[in-house]
């Protein structure tokens, strides 16, 4: 499953410049879905199927990952585009800020306490 960071961010870089930025991680795995009546037979007969795959998935070796992603908007693109960047109803165009990748995300131990780690 991919997963979108809904809030916009303020960064700075290196040479202190501000720029406003968005959160985006790609699964590499792919996404492989249920179909509604999959998902209503899943969800009666195991609705813990999903975080037991992940964590089997992970003590085999299987470590998921995502490949990180920001979209990043100037201070003064932010003054003049056509909507507030901090609207959380709206989404950046990719075509106007495209996706940066900047990393990777590794899930590569299960807790060994769900309520301390």
């Amino acid at each position: 499953m991919n997963g979108y960071g809904s809030h916009t961010f303020k960064m700075v870089n290196a040479d202190n410049e501000p720029i406003y930025c968005k959160f985006h991680y790609k699964s590499d795995q792919g996404i492989k879905c249920f179909d509604r009546h999959q998902a209503d037979e899943m969800a009666k007969q195991d609705p813990d199927y999903a975080i037991r795959d992940l964590y089997n998935s992970i003590a085999e070796g299987n470590f998921p990952t995502w490949t990180m992603h920001i979209q990043v908007m100037t201070f003064e693109q932010a003054e003049t585009w056509e909507f507030n960047p901090f609207d959380l109803t709206k989404v950046w165009p990719h075509s106007e800020y495209p996706l940066i990748p900047v990393g990777k995300l590794t899930l590569n131990r299960n807790p060994r306490n769900y309520l301390l780690s």
